[in-house]
């Protein structure tokens, strides 16, 4: 298994996750619970587990403050992640 290929599935499941947390915005759940649920199952699961929940009445959006605290924190970890995958271990060593 390549590089580029964990580095690609990495990725596509924080997109993926972002984007279940923004269909999760218009829902009780919120954004920020999709996403975490998203980023730490699955975005399947994330999904189902938004789709539970009961839309907001009058198309209102629930973001909150932990939406922003867990993007935050997920675009840190998959920094951290590529650094630690990139260097192969030698970031590490460094410090």
């Amino acid at each position: 298994m390549g590089v580029f290929t964990v580095l690609f599935g990495a990725l596509s499941g924080c997109l993926l996750s972002v984007l279940v947390g923004l269909f999760g915005s218009n829902r009780r759940i919120g954004f920020g619970w999709s996403f975490l649920i998203s980023l730490i199952f699955t975005p399947f699961v994330g999904l189902i587990c938004t789709l539970l929940s009961d839309p907001l009445p009058c198309g209102e959006k629930r973001w909150g403050c932990i939406g922003t605290f867990v993007a935050i924190l997920g675009a840190i970890s998959l920094v951290i992640f590529l650094l630690l995958l990139l260097t192969g271990g030698a970031f590490v060593l460094a410090l």
